[in-house]
């Protein structure tokens, strides 16, 4: 398989948005986001945004290791803060650039193929029980299993459009073979190839018709 890669198809962006905006609901928080990782530069990038501050911040890029996303990202372990302010992993300063700054952060890794491949973070969830451990452990257990269904359905989705794409169309090949035959018109491998390729294609074209 090809090395994860954080640019995003339709289908993808649709998939994680979906994610932030059932997290987001499902904790009643104030937002909830996705970020990738670039694998080439480490880089966190807003992928997909629900609720406060969601407005411009698709595509924004930060620094790696920044803040708990970072840390997270760089640890491949889960965080969960109700006091951000008093929390070394924070990074108020990027935090005030996006136009939110939350009192309480949960996040949790995206892990494909053995390797983090982005960071979902819930922010300033509704607390019911405030301080307890057990609610804690609740909360950040099903933000992991979100976390784990969404790496999964996205190297679902980058594994069908690479088999989708590695599938020749009969086209090219008519085209390949064509482009073949004229360097090389003696070779009567490929004229037989390109003869059976054109055979197959006026075949499809043109079904043999029943009952005639």
């Amino acid at each position: 398989m090809k090395p994860w890669s954080h640019e995003l198809m339709a289908t993808e962006r649709q998939l994680l948005q979906s994610v932030v905006a059932v997290a987001r609901y499902i904790y009643g928080a104030a937002a909830s986001s996705v970020f990738m990782v670039s694998p080439d530069t480490g880089e966190l990038i807003f992928a997909a945004v629900a609720g406060e501050g969601e407005e411009g911040l698709v595509g924004r890029r930060f620094e790696p290791g920044t803040g708990i996303a970072g840390w997270v990202a760089a640890s491949g372990q889960p965080l969960i803060t109700d006091n951000v302010a008093g929390t070394e992993q924070f990074a108020g300063d990027a935090a005030a650039s996006t136009g939110y700054v939350p009192a309480s952060i949960m996040a949790a890794p995206l892990i494909a193929d053995g390797e983090c491949i982005g960071v979902i973070e819930v922010l300033d969830r509704h607390v019911h029980d405030t301080g307890s451990p057990s609610r804690e452990l609740d909360d950040i257990e099903l933000l992991g299993l979100l976390a784990t269904q969404a790496a999964l359905s996205l190297a679902l989705l980058r594994r069908s459009e690479q088999a989708a794409s590695a599938v020749p169309r009969m086209g090219d090949l008519v085209a390949r073979l064509s482009e073949h035959a004229v360097l090389d018109s003696s070779d009567p491998l490929a004229l037989s190839l390109l003869g059976i390729s054109l055979d197959l294609l006026d075949r499809r074209s043109h079904p043999a018709q029943k009952g005639v």
